[in-house]
């Protein structure tokens, strides 16, 4: 049931162990076995064995790799040539070859190839314009021009817009605003106005605040009481909202966030562009612009 996003299920809680200092509990071999048979011909990564690759996991394939510091162990120029392959004409990314195109890839491709170190590989300068042509007048972005902002495609294209140098293009008292009015009495935050609040808003909310140097916009004390009210007791795990089922996915968000407000020592600092611990980007050397 979950073979359609076992290789981003991975990741989520491979990070999260890496946070929380016990990535030497899981099997290292294993892993890597897996991903390594995940990767296809054209050099793009599926989900799991026998499925189809997407941009998705194809950026969680190459994460894993980094947090193990194995990418050697992969056909890496295929991954560069995968990745190159999805842009189209107006610097938009496919996610696949059935041709969605969202600014969720637009990042996924970036990211993927900074880490990788060949952004020279695709036009920056179309994809830059591309995901500008999906600001919105209340400073944020939606997945493509003319949808409604999200806090979800506003982290993609902020961290897009570090990764290639143009945070100076967004209206960062505008959207900080927008950002910080995501937060609920409950102390929760939601990704848009009228929504329940949500642990994974917990990193996509707080993570594009980071990147704007805004972090303080919103009370912190209230936010942390939230998300550890999210944590099952029994499990260990956190769920979207206090008492339902705890999963990796919200498991990892809320721990990155409580790990970018600094609440517990114990949790390693995340780097708020690629959710992942910030020894393993400094190790790459990677050049970030952070406001």
């Amino acid at each position: 049931m979950t073979e359609y996003l076992r290789m981003s299920g991975m990741y989520w809680g491979l990070t999260a162990m890496d946070l929380m200092n016990s990535l030497d509990r899981m099997n290292k071999q294993e892993v890597l076995e897996f991903v390594k048979e995940c990767q296809h011909d054209c050099g793009g990564f599926g989900a799991s064995v026998h499925h189809d690759p997407h941009l998705l996991y194809t950026l969680s394939a190459i994460q894993i790799l980094i947090l193990y510091n194995c990418i050697e162990l992969i056909d890496v120029e295929r991954a560069v040539g995968y990745v190159q392959s999805l842009q189209l004409e107006d610097g938009s990314f496919q996610g696949d070859k059935w041709g969605e195109v969202d600014t969720r890839f637009s990042f996924c491709a970036i990211a993927c190839l900074c880490l990788l170190g060949r952004l020279e590989a695709v036009d920056i300068k179309k994809a830059t314009d591309f995901v500008l042509s999906c600001m919105n007048f209340d400073g944020g972005f939606g997945c493509r021009p003319g949808s409604e902002s999200h806090s979800g495609q506003i982290y993609c294209c902020l961290g897009f817009l570090s990764l290639v140098n143009g945070l100076d293009h967004v209206n960062v008292d505008m959207l900080g605003w927008f950002l910080c009015e995501r937060q609920l009495p409950s102390g929760g935050l939601n990704g848009r106005p009228e929504k329940l609040p949500d642990v994974c808003y917990s990193w996509w909310v707080l993570a594009s605040l980071k990147m704007l140097g805004r972090l303080h916009w919103i009370n912190k004390d209230k936010l942390i009481k939230f998300i550890l009210a999210c944590q099952d007791e029994e499990t260990g795990g956190f769920a979207d909202r206090p008492g339902d089922m705890v999963d990796p996915f919200h498991t990892l968000f809320g721990i990155t966030g409580l790990s970018l407000m600094g609440s517990d020592e114990r949790i390693k600092t995340v780097n708020p562009i690629f959710c992942m611990p910030q020894h393993v980007i400094d190790k790459l050397g990677i050049h970030l612009q952070l406001l």
